[in-house]
């Protein structure tokens, strides 16, 4: 008997498949948002919850990992300085989660997860963008 669980595993690959670059780039950010969440909604269980620690290490070494593999699609040979900010932000992001793990503190996980809030909406309003067509765009911007 199939389980919803593998349905959902399922749709989840096919969708990774099917995606174009900008759209796996945005299920990066998701996928960092979401394990930011986790993690930072373990804070809240008691302090003697055994499993607690375990889902705040897993989950924010889950979003370091996405954090590298986001540093590592940077495409440097497009020139200007977005490559290179954009590194230095991921470098950023990485070493506060870092800190939030070895120190078991919140307050640098929601630093990291709002300002890839704002990386990840700007991303999506881009994409958007390029997916409006030209005759459905004012003719300021066609």
């Amino acid at each position: 008997m199939v389980s919803p669980r593998d349905y959902a595993r399922v749709y989840r690959n096919n969708a990774i498949l099917t995606a174009s670059p900008g759209q796996l780039v945005l299920m990066m950010f998701d996928g960092a948002l979401r394990s930011l969440a986790l993690a930072r909604g373990a804070f809240d269980r008691p302090k003697t919850d055994i499993k607690r620690i375990e889902v705040i290490n897993r989950e924010l070494l889950k979003a370091q990992a996405i954090i590298s593999e986001l540093k590592g699609s940077l495409n440097h040979s497009v020139g200007g300085d977005f490559p290179g900010t954009m590194e230095r932000l991921y470098d950023y992001y990485y070493r506060r989660l870092f800190e939030a793990n070895l120190r078991k503190q919140v307050e640098p996980i929601v630093e990291v997860e709002r300002l890839l809030t704002d990386i990840r909406d700007a991303w999506a309003e881009m994409l958007r963008k390029q997916d409006t067509p030209a005759s459905a765009m004012p003719a300021a911007v066609a």
